[in-house]
């Protein structure tokens, strides 16, 4: 069992049925009590045991002796022109992570975190630059769903916010098991995508033991320079990527996808458009070309528009199904590759 502490105590978010059977039985409680608490949790989201009426007053004081629900109130709120809002939340490590929702007409998708910073060092990525200061345990990141104002109107979760989720595959797993478990909030696995870099044997097992939707991050065709912009091509390269997700069928409900962020004059050439047809071909997925969004420290520019349309419809015009997808949130650092909390972090040590 993850047991998470929160002031000294078990936090209740993320546990499964068995495991809150446990906790009562170590309490003496009625083993009905622990169906009782997840309903209480993820039924009707209360924040503090105290709210949970129909256990006895008793055992609600005996339960909040040991244990907490783990919701934690975001520490601040941004919002952007374009109707993004981005959140600090707390972690129970005593840091924050970025958290990020975008309302889109009837679709609203919400970007999580799953790590304080980043190991990958990705070239173009300001988490990375943060460095990596820790991994979210389950509870860290399901808070970012449990605890955003606008929880009720989400369609989607995306992992593609701070940190590499196959990095911390453990959490990443019992998340989006309680996600979509029956005990859970039920959510079918295709409104969930998690992303990765790709990391051997990890993203094996994410793909043997979640259903959930998978973006990889690709960025470059062409290994050499893909190392150049991401290092973690030199554990796993996007050839070996491509190998290992052809043995899964995403013909069906489960879906992937390729992150391709454009760099003018570095990417986005007719030979990448070529090398990208040749290393997908066969594969059933689709590529969404990202806007490059400027952070200090790194000379690559983004791509004009006229260059992102081209690469886009040379790749849809050689079978490989491509979108631009639309930047949101970059006037609040809100966008792709932006999201840092390297300064919070600091002030908060």
């Amino acid at each position: 069992m993850e047991r998470l502490m929160e002031n000294g105590k078990k936090v209740l978010l993320g546990l499964t049925p068995d495991e809150l059977t446990a906790i009562v039985g170590e309490l003496g409680m009625p083993r009905f009590t622990a169906k009782q608490i997840a309903g209480w949790i993820y039924g009707k989201h209360v924040t503090g045991i105290d709210a949970m009426a129909n256990i006895s007053k008793a055992n609600r004081a005996r339960l909040a002796e040991h244990c907490a629900v783990g919701a934690m109130a975001p520490a601040e709120r941004l919002e952007s022109v374009d109707g993004t809002v981005k959140y600090l939340f707390p972690t129970a490590s005593g840091k924050f992570v970025e958290t990020v929702f975008i309302p889109d007409g009837e679709r609203a998708t919400l970007c999580v975190s799953s790590q304080v910073g980043c190991k990958m060092n990705c070239l173009f990525c300001q988490t990375g630059k943060q460095g990596f200061e820790g991994n979210l345990t389950a509870a860290d990141i399901l808070n970012q769903v449990y605890s955003l104002p606008e929880r009720d109107r989400l369609t989607n979760i995306v992992f593609m916010g701070q940190g590499e989720p196959m990095d911390n595959l453990d959490s990443v797993l019992r998340a989006t098991e309680t996600l979509t478990a029956d005990y859970g909030w039920a959510w079918s696995p295709r409104r969930i995508t998690v992303s990765s870099v790709g990391i051997k044997n990890k993203l094996r097992r994410f793909l043997d033991e979640s259903r959930c939707h998978v973006a990889i991050s690709l960025h470059s065709p062409i290994p050499a320079q893909r190392r150049q912009l991401m290092p973690a091509e030199g554990q796993m390269g996007i050839r070996d990527i491509v190998e290992l997700l052809r043995r899964y069928d995403f013909s069906g409900q489960r879906r992937v996808s390729f992150e391709y962020i454009v760099f003018g004059g570095v990417n986005d050439s007719e030979l990448h458009a070529r090398e990208l047809v040749r290393l997908l071909r066969g594969l059933e997925c689709r590529v969404n070309l990202i806007r490059f969004h400027q952070i200090p420290g790194t000379d690559l520019h983004g791509a004009d528009e006229a260059t992102m349309e081209r690469l886009r419809d040379y790749l849809t015009g050689h079978g490989v199904f491509t979108t631009i997808r639309a930047s949101r949130g970059q006037d609040i650092f809100a966008a792709c590759g932006l999201l840092s909390t390297a300064h919070k972090d600091k002030a908060a040590q």
